[in-house]
């Protein structure tokens, strides 16, 4: 196993980070009631996927 010789700088070890990024979850939008949705899963609006409801939509309820 490969052990490194020397201690690797802060610099050199936050410039190497640095590449380290992540990338926005693209969203579309959902057939049924247009809103947005992650791709390839149920709406979290209406709860459509593909032409079919597999769960009861949320629904907020305020208790005045």
């Amino acid at each position: 196993m490969a052990v490194p010789k020397r201690k690797m700088s802060r610099s050199n070890t936050r410039a190497r980070r640095s590449q380290w990024k992540t990338t926005a979850a693209t969203l579309t939008t959902c057939p049924s009631c247009q809103a947005d949705k992650l791709q390839h899963t149920a709406c979290p609006t209406c709860g459509a996927y593909k032409g079919r409801t597999y769960r009861d939509a949320l629904k907020t309820v305020n208790a005045g």
